[in-house]
C-alpha cells in the first residue's frame, strides 16, 4: 500500500513520457505498412527483397533489446532510453532519404536499435516507479501508446497516399508520399528526445548502482517520505541476497539450470510473435490488397483495426490488476486460436483470379470481422500483458538479463514471422499460412495453463526466480 503522500500526478506524467516510447515503437513498426509499394518501385525489389527491407528493422531490434538490457544496468533506464530517442530521430529522417536498399536497410536497423532498446525499458522503468496496486495499469499504458503509435502511422500514411494520389506519387519538396510517412516521424521522436530530459532515473537502478541518497530522494518524490524508506529497505535488501553485479550467469541457478523463470519469459516473449499478430502491423495494407481490396480501403480497414486495438487495450488496461494477468492470456489465446481458424476458413474458399485471391461478399465479410476480431483479442491479451509480465516477473538482480534474453527471442521471432509472410503467401498460400498462426495460437494456450504463474499484487522485491 502506498502512503497519502503518494504523487499519482507525478507517476503518471512519468510514466506518459516513457510510453512514448512505446509510441514511437508503434509508429516505426506501422509506418513501414504503406511504404512496401514504394519500396518496391523505388528500389525494383522482389517479394524476398521486399521481406528483408520490411524486416531488417527487426534485426536491429533483437540486438536492441539484448544490450538495452544489460546496459540499461550499467548506465540506468533512463539513459538507455535517451540514447533510443535519438536512434528514431536518425532512422526517421534516414529511412526517408535513402537512395538505395542498402542505405534503407542501415537507417530501418538503426530504428530497430531503438525500437528494441525502448520496447524493454519503458516497461521495466514503469514496472520500477508505479506503486505495486496500480502497476499492471500503469504498464499496460505502453501497449495503448503502441497501439496509439500503430494507429498515427496508418492514418499518417493514408492522409499522405490520399493527398499526393498514391504512396508512390509525388506529395510535397519533389518527394514521394512514402518518405514522408517516415519523415513525420521525426516530430514525436524529438518530443520523446526532450521530455525524457525532464524525467528522474529509476530509483532500484540508483540503488543498484550504490546511488541510495538519490533513490531516496526519487522514492520520496514518487511515493512520500514514510513509503519511500520502506520501500528502500526492501529493494536494498532484495539486492542483497545477490552481492554480486548483475550479469548472464544470474540467469542460471546454483545447479547451472537456467532459471524456469527465463524460459517462461522466452515463452511469453516468442508466442506473442508466433500467433502472427505483426502480420498485420508490417502487411496489413499488403494483405487486404491480395484479396481484392483497394489501396485506399486497405489502408482505411488498418485504422480501423488500430481503433478496435486502443480500445481492447483500454479494456485489459481496466481489468489486470483486478482479475490478473493469467485469464486475461488464457482468454486471448482461445480467442485468437477461434478467429484465426475462421479467417483461415474463409481464405481457403475464395477463388484465384489474375493471381489475387477474391473472396465471396459472404467470406470477405468474415475474414474482415474475424481479422479485427482476433487483433481484438491479441490487445485484450498477449498485446499488453506481456509486456506488463516481462517488466515485473524478474526479481531484482535479474531484471536487466532477463529482458535482455526475453526481448532477443521476442524480436528474432517477430523477424522469423515477418521476413516468412511474403514467401508463405508466395507458396503455401493466406490461408495455410493463418493455419499456422492458428496452430500457435493452441499451443499457447497449453503454455499459459501449466507454465505462467501470475504476478498481480506481488511487490517486485518479492518476485521470485
Amino acid at each position: 500500500m502506498s502512503d497519502s503522500n503518494t504523487n499519482m500526478a507525478f507517476i503518471i506524467a512519468i510514466s506518459l513520457v516513457a510510453t512514448l516510447g512505446g509510441f514511437l515503437f508503434g509508429f516505426d513498426s506501422g509506418v513501414i505498412n504503406g511504404t512496401v509499394e514504394g519500396l518496391q518501385t523505388a528500389f525494383q525489389s522482389n517479394s524476398i527483397d521486399t521481406g528483408f527491407n520490411v524486416a531488417s528493422m527487426l534485426l536491429g531490434c533483437a540486438v536492441g533489446a539484448f544490450f538495452a538490457g544489460r546496459l540499461a544496468d550499467v548506465y540506468g533506464r533512463r539513459s538507455l532510453l535517451l540514447v533510443a530517442a535519438a536512434l528514431f530521430l536518425i532512422s526517421a529522417w534516414g529511412s526517408g532519404v535513402a537512395g538505395s536498399s542498402m542505405q534503407f536497410i542501415v537507417y530501418r536497423i538503426l530504428g530497430g536499435l531503438a525500437v528494441g532498446a525502448a520496447s524493454v525499458m519503458a516497461p521495466a522503468y514503469i514496472s520500477e516507479i508505479a506503486p505495486t496496486a496500480i502497476r499492471g495499469r500503469l504498464s499496460s499504458i505502453q501497449q495503448v501508446a503502441i497501439i496509439s503509435g500503430l494507429s498515427a502511422a496508418f492514418f499518417s500514411n493514408y492522409l499522405l497516399a490520399n493527398f499526393a494520389g498514391g504512396s508512390t506519387e509525388v506529395f510535397w519538396a519533389g518527394y514521394e508520399a512514402w518518405r514522408w510517412m517516415f519523415w513525420i516521424e521525426i516530430i514525436p521522436a524529438a518530443l520523446f528526445l526532450i521530455t525524457l530530459m525532464l524525467i528522474p532515473e529509476s530509483p532500484r537502478y540508483l540503488v543498484l548502482s550504490g546511488n541510495n541518497d538519490a533513490a531516496l530522494t526519487v522514492l520520496t518524490k514518487l511515493q512520500g517520505p514514510e513509503q519511500a524508506k520502506r520501500l528502500l529497505t526492501d529493494i536494498q535488501q532484495s539486492l542483497a541476497a545477490e552481492p554480486n553485479k548483475p550479469s548472464l550467469s544470474d540467469l542460471k541457478d546454483k545447479s547451472g539450470k537456467v532459471r524456469t523463470i527465463v524460459w517462461i519469459g522466452i515463452g511469453l516473449a516468442t508466442f506473442q510473435q508466433l500467433v502472427g499478430i505483426n502480420v498485420v502491423f508490417y502487411y496489413g495494407a499488403v494483405l487486404w490488397q491480395s484479396v481484392g481490396f483497394s489501396e485506399d480501403h486497405a489502408l482505411q480497414i488498418n485504422i480501423l483495426s488500430g481503433v478496435l486495438s486502443i480500445a481492447a487495450v483500454i479494456f485489459a488496461l481496466c481489468l489486470i490488476d483486478k482479475i490478473g494477468r493469467k485469464p486475461l492470456l488464457l482468454i486471448g489465446s482461445i480467442g485468437m486460436a477461434v478467429t484465426l481458424a475462421v479467417v483461415a476458413v474463409a481464405f481457403a474458399g475464395a477463388d484465384v483470379v489474375d493471381d489475387k485471391l477474391v473472396l465471396s461478399d459472404t467470406s470477405g465479410k468474415l475474414a474482415l470481422i474475424s481479422a479485427n476480431a482476433y487483433v481484438m483479442f491479441f490487445n485484450f491479451s498477449w498485446g499488453p500483458v506481456m509486456w506488463v509480465m516481462l517488466g515485473e516477473m524478474f526479481p531484482n538482480q535479474i531484471r536487466g538479463s532477463g529482458l535482455a534474453i526475453a526481448g532477443l527471442f521476442q524480436w528474432l521471432s517477430n523477424f522469423l514471422i515477418t521476413m516468412s509472410f511474403p514467401i508463405m503467401l508466395a507458396s503455401i498460400g493466406l490461408a495455410a499460412a493463418y493455419g499456422v498462426y492458428a496452430f500457435f495460437a493452441v499451443i499457447s494456450v497449453l503454455f499459459v495453463i501449466k507454465m505462467v504463474q501470475e504476478t498481480r499484487g506481488v511487490s517486485l522485491e518479492n518476485m521470485q526466480g
